[in-house]
C-alpha cells in the first residue's frame, strides 16, 4: 500500500490550515482568499468603519483623480454597474464635499467629475495608507512579487474585455 505523503502547509487555509483540496489550484478561489487579506487592511486603514471610506467610494474618487473630466457613464462602466447606481454613489461622494459635477459645454447631456481639494487630499492620504498597509500585510513578498502580483492581476482583469 503506497504511503500517503503529507499535505503541503500551501495547500491548507489560513489560520484554521483546513485542507483546500481542489479549490487550491482555482484563481478565483485564491482571489478570494487574498481579498481577506485586502479587504482588512482596507478597513483598518482607511474604511468606512473610521469614517471615511468605502471601497467603492475609494476606487470612484482614485479614478477620478486620475482621470480627468471623467463621466458617469465611463465610471459605471469602469466599475461593471448601472448608471442609476453611479449616480447615488456620486450623490453621496458630491454630498461629502468631495466631488463635483460640471455640465459638458460640448454636449449638455453629459456632466464632468472632478475631485474637491478636500477629495483629492483624501484620495492621497487613503493611497499612503493602503500601500503602506499592504506592504506590512504582504511582508512575505518582495517588492518584485508585489509587483508581479499586481501586474498578474491586472492581466486578468484586463480580460474582462472578452467576456
Amino acid at each position: 500500500m503506497p504511503r500517503a505523503t503529507p499535505l503541503a502547509t500551501e495547500d491548507r487555509t489560513p489560520l484554521t490550515r483546513l485542507r483546500e483540496g481542489a479549490a487550491h489550484g482555482i484563481v478565483g478561489y485564491q482571489l478570494a482568499q487574498a481579498a481577506i487579506v485586502t479587504n482588512q487592511v482596507f478597513d483598518e486603514r482607511v474604511g468606512h468603519a473610521r469614517g471615511a471610506l468605502r471601497r467603492v467610494e475609494f476606487t470612484i474618487l482614485a479614478l477620478v483623480q486620475t482621470n480627468r473630466d471623467v463621466t458617469a457613464r465611463q465610471l459605471a462602466r469602469a466599475l461593471a454597474v448601472t448608471p442609476p447606481n453611479i449616480a447615488i454613489w456620486l450623490d453621496k461622494l458630491e454630498s461629502r464635499g468631495l466631488i463635483e459635477r460640471e455640465r459638458s459645454v460640448s454636449d449638455a447631456r453629459m456632466q464632468h467629475v472632478r475631485l474637491t481639494a478636500r477629495g483629492h487630499a483624501l484620495v492621497e492620504r487613503s493611497v499612503q495608507a493602503l500601500l503602506e498597509g499592504e506592504r506590512e500585510a504582504l511582508d512575505a513578498l518582495s517588492s518584485a512579487e508585489r509587483a508581479m502580483l499586481v501586474e498578474l492581476l491586472h492581466k486578468v482583469a484586463l480580460s474582462r474585455r472578452k467576456l
